[in-house]
């Protein structure tokens, strides 16, 4: 790398990490060197500094070594390569800042469910004053503490993946939808369980009432709208991978799991299936708990009418999942006028211009880094070219989603030959024929 670029990037993630003042465990470097969480997590900051800082100085023209500034096609190349190691470099302070992350927040959600249970427990004591200590109480507050334990040796066994909600994380690193809906549905119903499993333990007097509390007539609500997101967890993740292998859909992995996740796609938007899904759901879900609070000596009755509108969000939900995406297309490839003054600048393709694809779907969602840009290939008869990264302020005008521009190299034989993408997500677009003259 440039040794003038690499100092001003350099200086300037650190300007920005001194910023923030002095490491919590007193270290006298601040994060740097320190092997804790803190110190991923500024790590990672700082090789996005770095790299943002050297984007915006290529950008602006600047950092470019003397014998390559003459040369447009020489310079942009150099360009590209030097962000693509800087990429990789994100990328790699990216992967370790995640490994902390998830040996971080097991511990983290193991304190809220435990918290939960806390909260559970003032409620029962301020509720208790008054009315008096009962069955259901100690019942509830049992079957809480027996749930709670279930999810920290969950999240003990399951430490290194995030906890109790590695189960809930896809094959693409992010949290699945249709999987957190089936399992706070089976919570909850495994929750209630446990509460007339106490109760009948503690007062065995009460036996008929509590056997006719699991009769089906009052439980059919709740086990069929369990088993139906349970049935969409399993469709859904067959709908996913079966349009990927159709190249269908593209999907690239994401960094790590966020709560967001829940309810955009993988671009990060919001999404209206998710959103719907959830909001639904919850609402259900808060009406059930509601029920099993009020009637603690049978499992909550769901009204068929709410389970109906959850089955209608079911069917929405998997409506677009089997909706969403689309291959990456192809739709034209011209050639890229040269600049002004050039002799030719109306003429064919040949060995040596710039042509410019247009389509769609040239960057899958989520794979909007720079690391995930950098992988970008077009293949050009047997010739593979990789894209370029073309800086400009803020982000980069070639690749995008719908244009990419690329050379042909002096390797292309002349004559008719195809033109496809191969995006970071491993999906290739259409052969697109074109015209090479001598």
């Amino acid at each position: 790398m440039n040794d003038g670029a690499t100092r001003v990037a350099v200086e300037t993630a650190e300007n920005a990490t001194t910023a923030e003042g002095q490491h919590p465990h007193g270290h006298p470097h601040g994060h740097t060197g320190c092997e804790c969480s803190q110190g991923a997590r500024e790590g990672h900051r700082r090789a996005v500094a770095a790299f943002v800082a050297l984007r915006e100085r290529f950008a602006a023209g600047e950092g470019l070594p003397a014998a390559l500034v003459h040369s447009a096609g020489a310079s942009r190349q150099w360009v590209s390569d030097e962000l693509s190691q800087a990429a990789r470099s994100v990328a790699d302070s990216g992967r370790a800042e995640t490994s902390a992350w998830r040996h971080r927040v097991w511990r983290r959600t193991v304190f809220v469910v435990w918290g939960a249970v806390g909260v559970l427990l003032i409620g029962q004591l301020a509720t208790a004053i008054g009315a008096g200590w009962s069955v259901a109480r100690t019942a509830g507050l049992t079957a809480a503490v027996v749930t709670a334990a279930l999810l920290t040796l969950t999240a003990r066994l399951h430490r290194a993946d995030g906890g109790p909600l590695a189960p809930l994380v896809g094959e693409d690193n992010r949290l699945s939808t249709s999987r957190a809906v089936a399992a706070a549905w089976l919570l909850i119903a495994v929750f209630a369980v446990l509460v007339l499993g106490v109760e009948l333990a503690v007062a065995p007097g009460d036996r008929q009432r509590l056997t006719d509390g699991l009769a089906l007539d009052h439980a059919a609500g709740l086990l069929t709208v369990a088993a139906l997101t349970c049935v969409t967890a399993v469709l859904a993740r067959l709908f996913v991978a079966d349009r990927v292998r159709a190249q269908r859909l593209q999907k690239v992995r994401a960094v790590r799991p966020r709560a967001a996740d829940l309810l955009t796609d993988d671009a990060g938007r919001g999404s209206f299936a998710d959103v719907q899904y959830v909001v639904v759901h919850t609402a259900a879900l808060a009406y059930t708990a509601v029920r099993l609070g009020r009637e603690p000596w049978r499992l909550p009755d769901v009204p068929w009418g709410l389970a109906l509108l959850a089955a209608v969000s079911v069917v929405m939900y998997l409506t677009g999942k089997y909706a969403e995406g689309g291959r990456p297309t192809v739709l034209s490839v011209v050639r890229v006028r040269p600049e002004e003054g050039a002799i030719d600048r109306d003429a064919p393709i040949r060995t040596g211009d710039d042509i410019e694809i247009r389509g769609s779907g040239f960057v899958p969602p989520g794979a909007q880094g720079p690391d995930r840009l950098a992988k970008l290939v077009v293949r050009i008869g047997t010739v593979h070219v990789h894209v370029p990264l073309v800086p400009v302020a803020g982000g980069f005008s070639s690749p995008t989603d719908t244009a990419l521009t690329v050379p042909v190299p002096v390797d292309v034989e002349p004559g008719r030959v195809d033109v496809q993408v191969v995006t970071a997500s491993g999906a290739e677009t259409n052969p697109y024929p074109i015209d090479v003259m001598d």
